[in-house]
C-alpha cells in the first residue's frame, strides 16, 4: 500500500506544484489590484449603474446591501473564475486516474497486478487526492494573505473567516471531486469523462450566475454547487454556512461511496 501511494504521488506531485503556483499567484494578484480600486468611483458605479450591482451579486452569492465595501471586493479573490478553474481541473484531473485514466492509457492491468485490492487502490487515489488537494488550498490561503499586505489591515477581513472561507472551497472541492471518482469508475475515455465532469461544474456555474437574472433559473439553483459556496456573506458578515458545508460533503460522500462500488465490481477489460 506504501509503495502504491509513493507511485501515485510521484505521478501527481508536479500538476500538484504547477496549480498550487497558479493559485498562489492569481490570489496575491488579485489582492494586490483590489486597493488600487478607487471606493468612491466604484460606489459611483454601485449606484447608477443597477445591472453592474446584479452582476457582482452574482459572482459574490450573496446581497450587498449600501455601498460596496473593500471586504466585499476581497471576496472576488475566492470566486474568481480563474480560481475556480484551477481547484476544478486540479480535482478532476486527479480523480480521474483511476480507473479512467489508467484504462484509457492500457496500464488498467498492470496497476490491477499490484497484490492489492481494488479497495485499496481506490482508498489510495482518495488519499492522494485529499492530500494534495489540502496543499493547494492552503497554498491559496497564504497567497491570500500575501496579497493582502497591500491593503490597510483594517481593511481586511479577519483571518478567521477566510479560513471558515477555505473549509467552503474545501468542501466544493471534495463535491466535485466525489462526482469526478463517479464518473471515472463508470467510463473507459479519461478525455470524455473529464469534459463531462467540466460541463458540470461550467453548467452550474452559469446557472448561478443566471440565478440573479432570470426567474426559471431560480427555482433550480439548489441543484448547482455553486449556491452552497458563498463566501462573499462569509468575508462581511461572518456567516458559518454549516448547512452549506454538510451539502457539499454529502454530494462528495455519495459519489465517493457509489465510485467506489462501481469500481470494485465492474468488469474492466482492456482488448
Amino acid at each position: 500500500m506504501k509503495g502504491l501511494f509513493v507511485k501515485s504521488m510521484r505521478e501527481v506531485w508536479l500538476a500538484t506544484t504547477l496549480f498550487a503556483a497558479g493559485l498562489f499567484l492569481v490570489e496575491v494578484l488579485i489582492m494586490m489590484i483590489l486597493p488600487q480600486m478607487q471606493a468612491d468611483l466604484l460606489d459611483e458605479v454601485w449606484s447608477q449603474l443597477p445591472f453592474v450591482r446584479t452582476m457582482i451579486t452574482a459572482l459574490l452569492g450573496t446581497e450587498i446591501d449600501g455601498p460596496i465595501t473593500t471586504q466585499a471586493l476581497q471576496a472576488f479573490a475566492w470566486v474568481h473564475p480563474v480560481v475556480l478553474a484551477l481547484v476544478w481541473a486540479h480535482v478532476i484531473i486527479l480523480c480521474t486516474r483511476v480507473p479512467a485514466g489508467e484504462i484509457d492509457r492500457g496500464t488498467i492491468d498492470v496497476l490491477l497486478a499490484w497484490p492489492v485490492s481494488r479497495s485499496t487502490v481506490y482508498v489510495v487515489e482518495t488519499a492522494v487526492w485529499l492530500g494534495t488537494g489540502l496543499v493547494i488550498l492552503t497554498v491559496a490561503v497564504i497567497g491570500n494573505q500575501v496579497g493582502g499586505l497591500a491593503t490597510e489591515a483594517t481593511h481586511r477581513p479577519p483571518l478567521t473567516r477566510v479560513l471558515l472561507v477555505a473549509v467552503n472551497l474545501a468542501c466544493l472541492y471534495v463535491a466535485v471531486g466525489g462526482v469526478a471518482l463517479f464518473a471515472s469508475a463508470l467510463g473507459n475515455r479519461r478525455g470524455r469523462v473529464i469534459a463531462a465532469v467540466f460541463g458540470l461544474v461550467v453548467a452550474s456555474f452559469l446557472l448561478n450566475f443566471l440565478a440573479q437574472f432570470w426567474t426559471p433559473a431560480r427555482h433550480v439553483a439548489f441543484l448547482g454547487v455553486l449556491e452552497y459556496y458563498q463566501p462573499g456573506g462569509t468575508l462581511m458578515r461572518g456567516e458559518v454556512p454549516v448547512r452549506d458545508w454538510l451539502v457539499l460533503l454529502t454530494v462528495g460522500g455519495v459519489g465517493w461511496i457509489a465510485g467506489a462500488i462501481v469500481f470494485s465490481r465492474r468488469s474492466i477489460c482492456t482488448t
